[in-house]
């Protein structure tokens, strides 16, 4: 089916567009590229973005305090759902994780019946609403070793809010 002729043509065929294309990357290099230029001249023209002259905006942050205390536990109601795949709000029913009825001013590792983990029962103390915000913003900063597997919620105010409507539930 394929003489020597015909495999020649092939591997020319071949060679000849490699060809073309080295010498179209060539070409665009020349025009398009730095080539041949030194950087001892200046750009022969600028655009301004202003980007010199922008000033840094500085965001103060507000205490977790002043938040929590005008939380919306409306709003935390929303923010429960990301929740409830893990926690109950029953007393005494625990999930995956413990339940949190009345989990706000409660002791740690205090609800019955449930096996923390080590990285858990570490820390000591009750779940004020600044502990609980620190716990949900980072899990595994707060608690190194902790068996929650949830990343965590960045924005403070919506912290806020969910530890607000988990402190109807006392």
């Amino acid at each position: 089916m394929f003489d020597t002729m015909t495999m020649t043509k092939i591997v020319g065929g071949l060679c000849g567009a490699l060809l073309i294309f080295l010498l179209g990357a060539w070409g665009a290099q020349v025009l398009y590229g730095d080539y041949g230029h030194k950087d001892d001249h200046a750009q022969a023209y600028t655009i301004d973005t202003g980007s010199e002259d922008a000033v840094e905006e500085v965001v103060e942050e507000v205490p977790f305090e002043e938040l929590y205390a005008v939380a919306d536990a409306g709003a935390g109601e929303r923010l429960w759902r990301q929740c409830q795949a893990c926690h109950k709000l029953d007393p005494g029913a625990n999930g995956v994780g413990p339940h949190l009825h009345g989990v706000v001013g409660r002791e740690k590792h205090a609800a019955d019946g449930y096996d923390y983990s080590d990285g858990l029962l570490a820390t000591t103390g009750a779940w004020t609403p600044e502990n609980l915000s620190g716990f949900l913003e980072n899990p595994k900063e707060y608690a190194p070793g902790t068996k929650m597997a949830y990343r965590g919620m960045g924005d403070a105010e919506d912290r806020a809010n969910l530890i607000a409507y988990l402190a109807t539930f006392q």
